[in-house]
């Protein structure tokens, strides 16, 4: 049964760092496309970063880019989210999903997590 299992995620004041990472278990990433989204509370589920199957493309919602960086390691299987100089509004679900294709359009993807809780708070 494939999985995409999320970890990395909690509670950091503002200005600090994380790095999610997002770990296939029962399938093989490097035949898609991954994406990270995110959704806050009473909000709806946001685009956050696409990254190809090889990692040569990497697309990100324009208020995102500069602070957040999605890599991949296809030897290992996992995606990974590296966030910097995290804001009160980072605060959200996020979540890691797989798809054959390359987009950042979450109704299109095939698999998903369940999602790791960050939390930005002094």
């Amino acid at each position: 049964q494939a999985q995409l299992l999320e970890s990395g995620g909690g509670l950091v004041q503002p200005g600090a760092s994380l790095k999610l990472a997002c770990k296939g278990s029962g399938i093989t990433l490097d035949y898609y496309a991954m994406g990270w989204f995110r959704q806050a509370p009473g909000k709806e589920r946001d685009f956050v970063a696409v990254i190809s199957w090889s990692g040569g493309n990497t697309h990100y919602a324009d208020s995102l880019k500069g602070r957040f960086t999605i890599s991949r390691d296809n030897d290992k299987n996992t995606v990974y989210l590296q966030m910097n100089s995290l804001k009160p509004e980072d605060t959200a679900r996020y979540y890691c999903a797989a798809d054959e294709d390359y987009g950042a359009l979450d109704a299109h993807y095939a698999y998903w997590g369940q999602g790791t809780q960050v939390t930005v708070s002094s």
